[in-house]
């Protein structure tokens, strides 16, 4: 296809489903803690605002759990499908990884999350808020052993080669590795800020429509109040990442900064914009500002780092992608930050949910922690290149004995299949938010509000006063 090879052809498959599958999970992370405040705090203040928000975002939450478990099947078999030399190479550590991340968290999240859905009518407050926070831990000890898989992968320690295998001797080096506390609060934190967009552009849309109410105002103002929490402290958390990553990664931080070559007794400029050329080891038409590059990377006017230029060619990365992808990432972390501090200049001016400016700009920033986590999700991977396991195993020695018309077709298939089936499920989850969080009656019966007070059943819905069998008399 289109001349590529089988092993791009591979590797462009599964960054495909990885992100289809990324985007579901990181709302999945942030809607669960969402709902541990919501009821947290209805069950403190008795607001009835927070029950009906609960109640809209939990459906919302259900919908996009069951597209991030299905996303995520088909990811395990490609690791024994696509990437069997990898599998068989390194299955020793991931496995076991990825084994726990079922056995400790998804289990936690299926066991409670029936209970979290459908059991507020059927059992205590304490048990359901207790069934809520056990959902909301699930997502985030799911979100620790798969990016102590993926972090093992970029900075891998506490592991021996054996015949050809990795073999773990020192479990807590392989979790704990150099990257793994950066990883893990950076992509969490990226989750939160995913969610607390999406749920503000929720309430900015409902009240530029004038859908204006206590619940659409309330979701938008904890939305916004969020993302001025959260995004100073994801950029503060990014360059500490930066700085690990220069460590352990350097070619990476060169591809992405378009760094090529020290010049000597000079700082490394900060370039803005450019077009990194790979052939010609130069970044064309660049827009610098100088020894900016050195303050952010090195903390000092004069520091230097290594250039792509310095590194063999067998093992760069793509610079021409990572410097584009890592700036898409920055530009819209910055406007998340601009979003934030409006947001409170709004409020404190009291025109938060009137301005229709500012409103506008909520709901279109709505896509961009997604937008921005996919960006840094490409950033890190593609950053990895060439390895898969860095510095011990190239990707080209990872990937499976298959054709290019093989992976082709099985390309096309996943394309075909992935936008219509999470089309449409996207499809759903959109109109449910667009219809906005309804106001309940609080002072009914669970029966009054047409829900049964029993757990459910099969045929549930069928009334209990049916009419009797013919010639029966009941007793």
């Amino acid at each position: 296809m289109f001349g590529l090879t089988a092993l791009e052809l591979a590797r462009i498959q599964f960054g495909f489903t990885v992100s289809f599958h990324i985007v579901f999970p990181a709302i999945t992370i942030g809607l669960a803690s969402y709902l541990v405040v919501l009821e947290g705090l209805w069950l403190t203040r008795k607001d009835p605002v927070y029950r009906d928000l609960y109640h809209f975002w939990s459906t919302i939450f259900a919908v996009n759990f069951a597209m991030g478990v299905v996303s995520g099947l088909v990811m395990a078999y490609e690791f024994g499908t696509n990437w069997s030399f990898f599998s068989a190479f390194a299955g020793p550590i991931t496995g076991p990884l990825l084994a726990y991340e079922v056995l400790t968290a998804f289990f936690l999240e299926a066991g409670f999350l029936g209970v979290a859905l459908f059991g507020w009518n059927k059992v205590g407050p304490g048990l359901h808020f207790f069934a809520t926070t056990m959902v909301a831990l699930g997502t985030l000890i799911s979100t620790t052993w798969i990016l102590a898989s993926n972090s093992w992968m970029q900075t891998p320690q506490g592991f021996e080669i054996v015949d050809g295998r990795v073999v773990p001797v020192d479990w807590l080096k392989v979790i704990f590795n150099p990257s793994f506390p950066y990883r893990f609060a950076h992509m969490t934190i990226a989750a939160f800020l995913s969610t607390a967009l999406f749920v503000g552009a929720s309430g900015a849309w409902h009240l530029l429509r004038g859908n204006d109410n206590k619940r659409t105002r309330k979701m938008f103002s904890m939305a916004m109040w969020m993302v001025l929490a959260v995004a100073p402290v994801q950029i503060v958390v990014g360059d500490a990442h930066g700085l690990n990553t220069l460590e352990h990664q350097p070619a990476k931080i060169a591809a992405m900064e378009g760094h090529w070559r020290n010049k000597p007794g000079e700082g490394v400029p900060l370039i803005l914009f450019g077009v990194p050329d790979m052939e010609t080891e130069q970044t064309r038409y660049s827009i610098e500002i100088p020894r900016l590059g050195s303050i952010i990377l090195t903390h000092s006017l004069s520091g230097q780092f290594k250039g792509l230029a310095e590194f063999d060619r067998r093992d760069r990365p793509n610079s021409l992608v990572l410097f584009w992808s890592f700036r898409v990432m920055v530009g819209l972390g910055m406007l998340m930050l601009l979003l934030g501090a409006l947001g409170l200049f709004l409020r404190w001016r009291g025109q938060l949910f009137e301005n229709r400016i500012f409103l506008r700009f909520a709901a279109v920033m709505g896509p961009s922690g997604l937008i921005a986590l996919l960006a840094g999700w490409y950033t890190t991977e593609i950053g990895r290149q060439p390895w898969v396991v860095y510095g011990v195993m190239r990707t080209e020695d990872a990937v499976s004995n298959h054709s290019a018309l093989a992976l082709s077709l099985t390309l096309v298939i996943f394309v075909v299949v992935y936008f219509s089936v999470f089309g449409l499920g996207v499809s759903y989850m959109l109109k449910l938010v667009g219809k906005g969080p309804l106001e309940t009656d609080h002072t009914a019966t669970p029966r009054e509000q047409g829900q049964s007070p029993r757990p459910s059943r099969p045929l549930s819905a069928a009334p209990d006063n049916v009419d009797p069998i013919p010639g029966r008399k009941d007793k």
